[in-house]
């Protein structure tokens, strides 16, 4: 099973081998034997390229579920001996700032050697999604104020108000507050539409009365700040977030719009490295579930 998800995440025979180290001979030989006692083929092979077939597309979920599974035995065996080993897969969005993430994952790697992070950047969303289905086991996120998670277990983390992003030079540069009508005949740098990061600007911008001009939909705050740095658009980012952009100006809104930064785990009982990471962070995992949207959760 292991060599099947290999290859179906390669789409190759060889590279699949070399992550699997073994001799590409041997993978392919197991992978035939595994087709022959399920009667079915599991890839299409040309020259050119390797892809599934329908039965290796309904095969492929139930393998990584076995092997999550198997190795998720291995881990609890090794936690009752008293070692945290196995997988840590965590998902974040660009401006989480409720915490230093890097420097939590700096310290837990440092006490916890034999586990295996990941991290993964994305939309809310996309990372509540991924929690609830077992893909990751702890996910930041950053919602409108109001909006829950649901499926999954969490504490609120930090709320704050978004600051209006410009470009230098920009004529408003220099003004100590704004509002959301003064900023509405401008063109703005924004989330895609439909998205956590979005909704909470489009919200405050409907609650004052006022439409605005979404020219550019980016889905990365690196590329949201080279735009404005061109004066292509002006965006609207976390107060907290902006001193990761020193060289853009930036101004505080009265109606702001606002967020709400959380901490979500599964509903299901956490893998030993997961219970370890909740246990860094002052999270109790075991505790009946907590409202994400409780205001007085840890900061």
């Amino acid at each position: 099973m292991r060599y099947v998800v290999a290859v179906a995440e390669t789409s190759n025979f060889t590279r699949a081998a070399e992550q699997c180290r073994v001799v590409q001979s041997a993978l392919s030989h197991q992978i035939a034997r595994l087709e022959r006692e399920l009667g079915a083929k599991l890839f299409d092979r040309t020259s050119r390229r390797v892809r599934l077939t329908p039965a290796g597309e309904a095969f492929l979920p139930a393998a990584r579920q076995a092997l999550d599974a198997a190795e998720r035995a291995r881990a609890e065996v090794a936690a009752a001996a008293g070692e945290i080993r196995g997988r840590l897969a965590i998902g974040a969005i660009p401006t989480v700032t409720a915490i230093d993430l890097p420097t939590v994952l700096k310290d837990f790697h440092l006490r916890h050697r034999q586990v295996r992070i990941t991290l993964r950047s994305g939309a809310s969303e996309e990372l509540v999604e991924q929690v609830r289905q077992g893909g990751l086991d702890i996910g930041f996120l950053g919602l409108p104020v109001g909006l829950r998670p649901r499926g999954v277990r969490g504490r609120e983390l930090a709320r704050g108000d978004l600051v209006a992003v410009l470009a230098p030079g920009h004529p408003l540069a220099g003004e100590d507050h704004l509002d959301l009508h003064q900023l509405s005949a401008e063109t703005f740098v924004d989330f895609p539409a439909g998205t956590a990061a979005r909704i909470q600007s489009d919200q405050a911008f409907t609650a004052a009365g006022v439409r605005r001009e979404v020219a550019f939909e980016v889905t990365t705050v690196d590329f949201m700040a080279r735009l404005i740095r061109q004066g292509l658009g002006i965006g609207m980012m976390p107060a907290s977030f902006t001193s990761e952009l020193p060289d853009l100006p930036t101004v505080r809104v009265r109606d702001a719009p606002a967020r709400v930064e959380h901490l979500i785990w599964s509903r299901l009982r956490p893998s030993p490295a997961a219970a370890a990471f909740l246990a860094l962070l002052g999270v109790p995992h075991d505790d009946p579930e907590e409202p994400v949207d409780n205001p007085h959760g840890p900061s």
